[in-house]
Order: C-alpha cells, then sequence, then structure tokens
C-alpha cells in the first residue's frame, strides 16, 4: 500500500510504537512517521506507507497546532509532569502577567532543545544521555510561534494553543513561560491537534485501523500520495513518452498529451502521470533557450528518488 495514514496516538505509545503496530496490522514493512509525539502526549501524527515514506521528511517540516496545559509553580528534569521534581515554587504573577508572559512569546526565539528528546549529539540521542545521567550543551534554535491563544487561567495551570514551526518543543515552551514569570514550569498535557492538512478529528486510532484492515476498507483511510499535493496542476504523458518518465528523465511540452487542468504560469511544479493515469511523480516546469521543459523533483515509482 502506498499513501499516508492520520493517526490518532493515544497516550503511552511512542511514535516508533506506532508504526510498529502497523507494520503488524497492515502485514507491511515499509512504514515511516513524519515526526516524534511524546509518549504521554496524543493527537495527529500523520503516518507513510510504501513510497509515499519519501514523504517523510517533508510533513516533518510542516507547521503544527497543539493545545497544551502548563502547571507553574514546578520544574521537572523533562519539562513535563513525568519527570523527576527539581523545584518548586509560589506563583505570585497575576493573570495579566501570566498573559503577558505567554502572548510574549509570539514570534521568533531561540529555544534550547530539552535534554529529554530525540535530537542526537555525537551518535547519541539526547534522552539516552540524559537515562545516564549525563547533560550536555545545547545549541538554541531558533523557533517561530505564530499563534498563541489562552484558553483558560486556572492557578497553577493554564490552558493554550499554539500553533508553531517544526523543530518547536511545547514542553520547551512551558518551561521557558515559567522561567520568565520566575515560578518555574512544565507541561502537564500536549494534545497536538494538526500537522499541516492533517486534523485530529480526521484521524483514526490503531484499533479503528486495525478494524478498517480486518473489514478489507483500510483504502477508505488511505490518502493518495498525489492527494498530497493539491496545489500542483496535472500533467498526462503521451504513452510513446511513458518510458522517459518510469525512467525519471526530464521531457519537453510535447511528450506531454494532456494537461488536466489549465495552466498559465512557468516555473511551478506539476503533478505528473503516465499515459494510464498512474501518478509518478513531481516535476518543475521551466523554459529555456530550447523551449517547455520539466524536469524531475521527486519520483514516487519504486526505485526512483
Amino acid at each position: 500500500m502506498n499513501g499516508v495514514l492520520s493517526i490518532y496516538k493515544e497516550a503511552g505509545f511512542t511514535s516508533h510504537d506506532v508504526v510498529a503496530k502497523l507494520r503488524g496490522i497492515l502485514k507491511q514493512k515499509k512504514i515511516g512517521h513524519t515526526g516524534t509525539l511524546d509518549p504521554d502526549a496524543e493527537g495527529v501524527l500523520p503516518v507513510c506507507l510504501g513510497n509515499a515514506t519519501k514523504l517523510c521528511g517533508l510533513l516533518s517540516d510542516k507547521e503544527k497546532t497543539y493545545e497544551a496545559v502548563l502547571l507553574l509553580g514546578q520544574t521537572t528534569d523533562t519539562q513535563d509532569v513525568s519527570g523527576t521534581v527539581l523545584g518548586t515554587a509560589p506563583v505570585t504573577a497575576g493573570e495579566e502577567e501570566i498573559r503577558e508572559a505567554v502572548l510574549g512569546f509570539l514570534g521568533d526565539y531561540d529555544q534550547v532543545p530539552p535534554m529529554y528528546s530525540a535530537l542526537k549529539v555525537g551518535g547519541k540521542k539526547l534522552y539516552e544521555l540524559a537515562r545516564e545521567g549525563k547533560e550536555v550543551e545545547r545549541k538554541a534554535r531558533r523557533v517561530r510561534i505564530l499563534a498563541l491563544e489562552i484558553h483558560g487561567i486556572r492557578l497553577p495551570e493554564v490552558s493554550f494553543s499554539v500553533t508553531c514551526s517544526s523543530g518547536t518543543y511545547i514542553r520547551t515552551l512551558c518551561q521557558d513561560i515559567g522561567e520568565r514569570l520566575g515560578c518555574g514550569g512544565c507541561m502537564k498535557s500536549l494534545l497536538r491537534t494538526r500537522v499541516d492538512r492533517f486534523r485530529v478529528e480526521d484521524s483514526l486510532r490503531l484499533s479503528e485501523i486495525e478494524e478498517l484492515a480486518r473489514e478489507g476498507r483500510i483504502g477508505e483511510a488511505l490518502i493518495p500520495v498525489d492527494e498530497m499535493f493539491p496545489a500542483y496542476l496535472k500533467l498526462r504523458m503521451k504513452e510513446a513518452a511513458d518510458r522517459l518518465v518510469y525512467n525519471g528523465n526530464p521531457f519537453s511540452a510535447g511528450d506531454a498529451q494532456e494537461l488536466l487542468q489549465e495552466e498559465t504560469l512557468c516555473g511551478t511544479q506539476v503533478r505528473v502521470y503516465d499515459s494510464s493515469g498512474n501518478f509518478v511523480g513531481i516535476y518543475r516546469r521551466q523554459e529555456d533557450g530550447q523551449g517547455l521543459s520539466y524536469r524531475p523533483v521527486k519520483m514516487f515509482l519504486p526505485g526512483k528518488n
């Protein structure tokens, strides 16, 4: 099977656990997830099957939306309530000061990744070093908070939603807010509600995927690879030119029999299909001294990169 499933990851599972369970349910080895979600966190986890695994990196870089609960007055080694408590402090800030502190993180800021994360230093994952009692220096990374909305303040808890760039740790954001308020803080709960086009209300739990697979209806949940590029125009090849795209070669405008949508712009990327209508890959349209041509960007045929 080739395509993308929008999985609702439940608490207690790692992202790797989800992939492992899907391999057993679907009897398919080539499966990959699109970005780690903490074991205690829940929510949207797009999972790619077959040749759609070439999309994993692309989807990992998309913006994401979360709903989180911040617990003020407590810091832990994992930056969430599952960790060992390192310190506590009274919460003396008022509601307005808390709102100002939270909303002050809108925009770009330099965030230091947590020790309990899957990032690698010297070939070893940070959480592995943390479990050995080691702490290493981590360079701050520029992240972007695109939207922040406070839903409620019931001290010592603050509930909010956040839309952010790839690579943003909400646990760290919670700790940073607590530090700005002078009382410390950690994350109490996290729900990922969106990854790009994938939304929590459309995501299926593993038990639901298992039921669909048992009934032979998994195709109802599987999003075809070409539908991941809805903004790209479609181009169909002439039968004699199929061999060009099967080999991942460039082709000229004359090799295409049909533009499946009206195209007016040059330099855009298009979805290319063979003469039978099978999706081949993404090509970029360009015009030079030799006329209009199309060059491969990402191929989705077996064995093509």
